[in-house]
Parts: C-alpha cells; sequence; structure tokens
C-alpha cells in the first residue's frame, strides 16, 4: 500500500516537518510505503477561474493550467490514502496548501460519488506555531475539503506549541493505525 504525506512548510526543521515526519514514521511502522511530498518545492500555482469561471475542471476533471499539479493529482489518486500537513497560516491551510487543494477539489468534486478520491482516507494534520490561533478554523476548512472530495475522514489532529509533546506520538499512532486500517479492507 502506497500513501503520499503531502506537507507544505518552507521551514523543513519546524513544527510542520515534525508532524510530517512523525506521520510517515507511523505509516512505516504500520507497513506502508511512503512518499514525503514538500508542496512548497513544486510549482503548483492557484486555481484561475478559467473562461467563465469553470474550464475543463468541471466536465473533464483535469485542471488546464500547466504546471506540476496535473502530476501530483495523478498520484494523489493513486495512492491508497493522503495525510495532509499544513501549517496554520491566517486561520487557514498555507498558500501552496491551499492552491493544492482547492484546485483538486475543482477537478474531484462534482464527480461526486465517482470522485478518484471517494472513500479514500484522508488524514488532515494543522499545525499552529507562535500564537496556537486558528487552529479549528484550519481543521473546519480541511474537513470542508475532505467531505468536498467524498474522501474518508480518518483523523484530523490539531498541534502547536503547547500540546506538541504528547501531539507528535499521537500522530505516529494515526499514522500506524491508518496503515493499518488499509490492510484489513
Amino acid at each position: 500500500m502506497k500513501i503520499f504525506i503531502l506537507y507544505s512548510s518552507p521551514n523543513i526543521d519546524g513544527l510542520t516537518a515534525a508532524c510530517a515526519n512523525a506521520a510517515m514514521e507511523g505509516l512505516q511502522a504500520g507497513g506502508a510505503e511512503t512518499e514525503l511530498i514538500n508542496l512548497n518545492k513544486l510549482k503548483v500555482g492557484m486555481c484561475q477561474a478559467c473562461d467563465d469561471g469553470w474550464g475543463t475542471c468541471r466536465n473533464e476533471h483535469e485542471c488546464q493550467v500547466l504546471d506540476d499539479f496535473q502530476t501530483l493529482h495523478k498520484q494523489a489518486y493513486q495512492a491508497d490514502a493522503l495525510v495532509l500537513v499544513t501549517p496554520v497560516y491566517w486561520h487557514e491551510m498555507s498558500e501552496s496548501a491551499k492552491a493544492f487543494t482547492d484546485r483538486l477539489r475543482r477537478c474531484e468534486a462534482l464527480r461526486h460519488e465517482q470522485s478518484r478520491f471517494y472513500q479514500h482516507a484522508i488524514l488532515c494534520i494543522a499545525a499552529a506555531g507562535g500564537s496556537g490561533n486558528g487552529l479549528i478554523s484550519c481543521l473546519v476548512s480541511m474537513e470542508r475539503w475532505v467531505d468536498h472530495m467524498r474522501a474518508k475522514k480518518f483523523d484530523f489532529i490539531g498541534v502547536h506549541r503547547w500540546n506538541r509533546e504528547y501531539k507528535l506520538p499521537a500522530i505516529r499512532a494515526a499514522g500506524e493505525a491508518l496503515a493499518h486500517s488499509l490492510k484489513s479492507t
């Protein structure tokens, strides 16, 4: 089984990276093959709301804006599950996570139960550094995205500097549980 861990922070030594690494450790302990993908290292621009507000994403379920999104879209739906880890910026996902998730939502949401992510398990992790503010609203936004994708809500974990010590082991445990749940299906 293959699970992609998408994380979206330019700080490779920060809280978001620690969360992504904890998820990867848990997934691997559960027997999953993992790939860690830093969205900040890819060229995934924001949605252009092409043509009349919908380009090829509405009927063809592919984005017509050519960049790294097309490859990542295909890799993501071929994976058995996804882990999305984002820092919290302004009570939301980071801009690179938002760009990817917004475009993915446009390509998949109108497919309804034919979404290529239908019942794919997704583990969402929001890491709020600094003040810790915005954690809950970011997780709500991530939940809305999972709903639009018709994916399976595996878990939503919020981390900040005051709960880091016990949340990183919880993320490892969630990753391992996700891998085990895929083996049993």
